[in-house]
């Protein structure tokens, strides 16, 4: 036995501190989430953050990013320019405070009369700085209408001196330029994907209306590809856009608070302003929350007062209006949140942001006054429009009742999918085997009832059981869950394999059956079909239902594909099966001038039981593939071209592909 290894004395001396850049480059998931490609899109957001500010402030109408091959990240602006310049008060270079030093701002005072910024993004003083030490190299460029001042950095250290000459004449008046690598020493990715970069510049540009955000990529020619995004209403045109222009129930409506509270009663008063878009549409639903221009991705205050204001003044307009039946359950902010568009842009000069990532505030104060101006707005609302609100109403409605009917049927499928001992007496034509250890059993699912009828008879009836499937399967890509789980096949199935079902949470909501892989009734599931057009599409269909409703036994290697024979070969008193041309040939050739005889063979229906034995079932001579997910997004992706709902795909594949199979089409 190894003897363990003597730990270290663990004392006064013991204790270590990070200093200067190692503050961050040590913990970057500290300050920017996480130390994967999450982290190092934080870090330019961080930096993008700044240009927002100045743009808010009225500095500027322009933000520019670009993107360089070498992963490299330009951020451009036309505001005041940062200050680099020596600060008296602080004795240090502000280059210094704002890139090296953490907690150092001029953003704290955001509350007070005479403040440079009102609703600024940036408030710890922790972004810039953290950025620059987490980067290959940092190059800032400060335009003050007079002056430029460049600072270099490599590494979180300072490179030189600051520089600072006159502006030229082509040069930019105002604004900061920043340059940066992200470092590999640092995040373990630094490839930001383009879409990244997209959907960060729509999002800002949607709440920050007026001012143009471009993001320019290099590509492998040297030249730039050029994207601008600018919403002239802000988040008006935003609703536009994701809603559609013939979706919507119900007009927009738009609704402005400005309030000032506090936290807590002993704390300053605070001001908070916000600006909310919202209608109505039985085809789209989505809910965006920003915050000094930040996209709360997990919501926090406005989205706790959404989801109380809504349930409140839809539920007590739904009663007074006589509109629920009689002993009906009340709504929940699901049956709202399914037909609701709704859009909030606020800003206050106090924010409790939940982490340096801003994902969500925690502001009681912005809580309570959203709740309760949106259940005032919202009263006034089903009074001042009686139409759109009866449409509304009739739509939440419908969602609740269609939820509780999906939730029904979900019970319904729970009890037809109760295990029992009696599995043969409950499901027509299923053919047990003797043991009971579930370690050693197989299931065969075969193609029709005179398949079932060889291996019945070729089976080794102590470990291998049956079932039969009649006809094509449903198709479980493209079928609604309420139609697979009114299919009797495809419930006989689960029943036999006896674990459950796996259903998608974005996909059904409400409580399901849990999925128990200790309760799989079976070693092996094997797929037995014919070797022709028809047993493929029955064998595709099946893996559809294992992939959509069972996809743990395909990662845990329990579904399997049974190699069936394509020729039978009799010489004298030898029989050879090939499963392809390949084998054939081999075959022949083996023989030589011997004679024989070829068949294609038969259907399994027509197979004698030995050779089904031989071939299909004996566990020392059959031919099973298993069915591994390796290569799932491809899986995925080819079975919902050619099976689920992406028609547009489907078409181009089959304009792209179709003329390598037209000699197989059975036309």
């Amino acid at each position: 036995m190894a003897s363990k290894e003597k730990k270290q004395n663990y004392g006064d001396q013991s204790i270590v501190s990070l200093k200067g850049a190692d503050r961050v480059r040590q913990k970057p998931s500290v300050i920017f989430g996480s130390d994967g490609l999450d982290g190092c899109k934080h870090s330019y957001f961080e930096i993008l953050s700044n240009s927002v500010d100045e743009a808010r402030e009225g500095y500027g109408k322009e933000i520019i990013t670009t993107v360089y091959l070498d992963r490299s990240i330009k951020i451009e602006d036309h505001g005041r320019g940062v200050p680099l310049g020596y600060n008296e008060a602080e004795g240090r270079y502000n280059w210094e405070l704002i890139y090296c030093e953490l907690y150092a701002s001029g953003k704290y005072s955001n509350n007070e009369d005479g403040s440079a910024y009102s609703y600024s993004l940036g408030t710890n003083g922790l972004g810039a700085c953290a950025t620059q030490y987490t980067s290959e190299y940092f190059e800032v460029t400060s335009y003050d209408g007079t002056n430029a001042s460049t600072m270099h950095f490599e590494k979180g250290d300072p490179v030189g001196e600051l520089e600072v000459r006159p502006i030229g004449k082509k040069e930019i008046k105002h604004g900061t330029i920043q340059r940066w690598r992200p470092d590999l020493d640092v995040f373990t990715d630094t490839l930001i994907p383009e879409e990244y970069f997209k959907e960060i510049l729509k999002c800002q540009s949607a709440c920050n209306g007026g001012t143009t955000f471009i993001l320019d990529v290099e590509r492998e020619d040297g030249k730039f590809e050029r994207f601008e995004y600018y919403y002239e209403n802000g988040i008006a045109d935003y609703l536009k856009e994701l809603v559609g222009e013939n979706d919507t129930l119900t007009s927009p409506v738009r609704w402005e608070l400005e309030a000032t509270g506090r936290d807590r009663e002993d704390m300053p008063d605070y001001k908070l302003k916000g600006e909310f878009i919202w209608c109505v549409s039985a085809k789209v639903n989505a809910l965006r929350y920003f915050h000094n221009s930040s996209y709360l991705e997990h919501g926090g205050s406005p989205d706790e007062a959404v989801k109380a204001a809504f349930v409140f003044a839809v539920d007590k307009r739904l009663r007074a209006a006589g509109k629920y039946n009689k002993n009906e359950s009340k709504i929940k902010f699901s049956d709202v949140e399914d037909c609701l568009i709704f859009i909030s842009n606020s800003f206050s000069t106090v924010t409790s942001y939940e982490n340096q990532t801003k994902k969500a505030i925690k502001n009681p104060f912005i809580a309570k006054a959203m709740t309760s101006f949106f259940k005032e707005q919202l009263e006034f609302y089903f009074l001042e429009n009686p139409a759109d609100g009866d449409r509304f109403l009739n739509q939440v409605l419908i969602n609740k009742r269609s939820r509780e009917k999906a939730e029904t049927t979900r019970i319904d499928v729970r009890k037809a999918l109760a295990t029992s001992n009696d599995i043969a007496g409950r499901v027509d034509k299923f053919v047990a085997c003797r043991s009971k250890d579930a370690s050693r059993r197989e299931l065969y699912i075969v193609e029709g009832d005179s398949a079932m009828g060889s291996c019945k008879l070729g089976r080794n009836a102590e470990f291998q059981a049956i079932i039969p499937v009649r006809g094509k399967t449903l198709n479980c890509l493209k079928s609604t869950y309420e139609k697979i789980f009114k299919n009797d096949i495809i419930v006989d199935l689960l029943r036999v394999i006896g674990c459950g079902v796996e259903i998608s949470e974005k996909k059904v909501k409400g409580n399901m059956s849990p999925f128990d892989l200790s309760a799989l009734r079976w070693s092996k599931i094997i797929i037995c079909t014919d070797a022709d057009e028809d047993g493929f599409q029955i064998r595709t269909l099946l893996l559809t239902f294992f992939y959509r409703l069972l996809p743990t036994l395909i990662d845990e290697g329990k579904i399997y594909i049974a190699e069936t024979p394509l020729y039978e070969i009799n010489c004298k008193d030898e029989i050879f099966f090939a499963y392809d041309e390949n084998e054939k040939a081999e075959i022949l050739e083996k023989i030589g001038n011997k004679k024989f005889t070829i068949q294609r063979s038969k259907g399994l229906g027509e197979n004698e039981p030995e050779m089904m034995w031989q071939t299909t079932m004996n566990p020392e001579t059959r031919r099973l593939v298993r069915v591994s997910k390796a290569e799932a997004a491809a899986t995925e992706q080819i079975f919902d071209t050619l099976l689920g709902e992406n028609l547009a795909a489907r078409k181009e594949y089959i304009f792209t592909y179709g003329s390598r199979y037209a000699d197989e089409a059975d036309i």
